[in-house]
């Protein structure tokens, strides 16, 4: 069956209209919402809308219609548009520039974790078919050049004078919603994430590419501060990186339920306000390695200079990086690195993902082999979604009724938080037993462990799920993270830290940033990227004898 033909100018229209209607449906839900919530709705600013999209979009869609390039262009928006979508008005997604890095280093599992019979339904309903009646579509050329520009020009003037008209009639009403629902404009598809995808593929590919700083060149490990005869054994620190754990779903910060009933016995430090500094782990693990803050943090300049590991192995602290959250982001480039193996294994792993009491398997091993000061560094999988019921095994499956399934949508949020909730208990699990093997390694090492998330997740709450919302648009849920501390007796007095005076400290705010110059404070490394302000540990150090 042949299709029938079409100019380049009803093609356009065509793509306009699906694209501001059907492709656009997370930003309509999201006007649904704040129309609920309003006392009064302006029914004719309502029904403007879809025709302020339709006539904006194809303005900018003539803006890219030219021939030879006019199929692969919108096929590809199509299909990009699709996900776009999806994430939208399923997770409340916005695909930022920052969004953008972190899909580009998404491991091929954690991908997996989001092909669900829904997902794909709607990527082939809203991408793949209408990108394949593209490509089948003929079309009518026109027959001269200038006809063709004539016509494209009159179809942008006019679009633009539509959107001028609905514009000035409702200009009040769309002035007031814009200020004071900003994420609005980062919702429409494609405009946003076009000019996110053209930002990123700028600042990879057309800037000058850094020369690579050393910072720290002066580092040195301090003699020991005080005299005791602790002070004679190395010190060993495990450094758990978390992911997607939020500080509210924490027994220690005053959440209901027993998700912290396997750490509680060890008395750890919890400081209850830690700020992250991004809201997805392309962000906050690059950053909260190097010494910058979440204001003034630059991936691109973080890849291209030291950050706080590479300062403790110069200054002679033995590292290593343990990996099972699908990659470092680079931080531990420069250090021994070691990913979990994901060939299945009874109650470890199953092929794709392994659980994080893997982190166990050859520690003992692994600490022996190192020398002197030493540190080891895990990367949890923690409490990633969507696929929350794969991060525990089913006898740690507590909180009933779970939701042991990939496609959220399909559980209520209470299932889906009974899930998420497990995943927290599991980690504390994993947690116990890695201070059960720092007390037990307390005669040969002075020991400390340090917990901190990457990022929070959102759970339902006013409709988002998830995590990755623009900082400046993310709830706290994404944006506040647990942090814990545990030392041995051992360890405080060789470090003269005064454990009650850090416990004193936890309400007070923290963030991502302090932890550059608080691993070198605490590991007594002497370098002037140092900034003692900045150690969350330095106010409760006693005086060296």
């Amino acid at each position: 069956m042949k299709l029938k033909a079409f100019s380049y100018n009803q093609l356009v229209f065509l793509l306009a209209v699906f694209f501001a209607l059907p492709i656009n449906l997370p930003i309509y839900a999201k006007l649904a919402q704040i129309f609920s919530e309003s006392a009064q709705i302006h029914w004719g600013f309502a029904l403007s809308i879809p025709l302020f999209f339709l006539f904006a979009l194809n303005f900018i869609f003539q803006i890219l219609s030219w021939p030879y390039l006019f199929k692969p262009v919108f096929v590809l928006l199509l299909v990009i548009s699709a996900l776009v979508s999806f994430a939208g008005y399923q997770y409340g997604t916005i695909v930022d520039q920052d969004m953008l890095v972190n899909v580009l280093e998404t491991h091929s599992s954690e991908a997996g974790s989001y092909l669900t019979m829904y997902s794909i339904s709607w990527f082939v309903v809203l991408g793949i078919l209408p990108a394949i009646w593209l490509i089948l579509t003929p079309i009518r050329n026109e027959t001269s050049v200038l006809s063709f520009l004539a016509k494209k020009g009159l179809s942008m003037l006019l679009s633009l004078l539509v959107v001028a008209a609905i514009a000035g009639l409702y200009y009040q009403n769309y002035s007031s919603v814009g200020r004071n629902n900003s994420s609005l404009k980062k919702m429409i598809i494609p405009t946003h994430f076009l000019y996110s995808s053209f930002g990123l593929v700028k600042q990879r590919y057309f800037t000058e590419p850094l020369v690579y700083k050393k910072i720290g060149l002066d580092a040195k490990q301090l003699a020991n501060s005080t005299a005791s005869g602790d002070g004679q054994k190395p010190t060993l620190v495990f450094f758990v990186l978390g992911e997607t754990a939020r500080v509210h779903n924490y027994q220690y910060f005053g959440y209901p339920r027993d998700t912290n009933a396997y750490t509680s016995p060890f008395q750890p430090i919890f400081f209850k306000d830690v700020a992250s500094c991004g809201t997805a782990t392309a962000v906050s693990v690059p950053c909260m390695f190097s010494n910058m803050n979440r204001h003034n943090f630059d991936r691109n300049r973080a890849d291209n200079q030291d950050n706080v590991l590479d300062i403790l192995q110069r200054a002679g602290i033995s590292l290593l990086w343990k990996e099972n959250d699908g990659g470092d982001k680079d931080v531990a480039k420069n250090i021994p690195l070691k990913e979990l193996a994901r060939d299945k294994r009874e109650g470890l792993c199953d092929g794709d993902t392994c659980y994080d009491i893997a982190m166990l398997e050859n520690l003992d091993q692994e600490i022996s082999e190192q020398q002197g000061n030493r540190m080891i560094f895990m990367h949890f999988i923690g409490s990633h979604g969507p696929t929350y019921f794969k991060r525990y095994p089913k006898e740690m499956a507590v909180y009933q009724p779970d939701c042991p399934r990939a496609d959220i949508e399909n559980c209520s949020v209470e299932q889906i938080v009974n899930t998420y909730d497990n995943t927290i208990r599991y980690t504390d699990y994993v947690m116990a037993q890695l201070l059960s093997k720092l007390e037990s390694l307390q005669d040969r090492y002075n020991t400390a462990l340090i917990y901190v998330s990457d990022h929070g997740e959102s759970l339902g709450e006013n409709g988002l799920f998830l995590h990755g919302m623009p900082y400046s648009l993310a709830p706290e849920h994404q944006t506040r993270v647990p942090l814990l501390v545990w030392m041995s007796q051992g360890f405080s007095q060789s470090k003269g830290i005064d454990v009650e005076c850090l416990r004193k400290n936890t309400e007070l705010p923290y963030a991502h940033e302090n932890l550059f110059h608080s691993l070198l404070g605490v590991m007594d490394v002497s370098t002037e990227a140092y900034q003692p302000a900045l150690d969350l540990f330095a106010q409760c150090r006693k005086a060296k004898l």
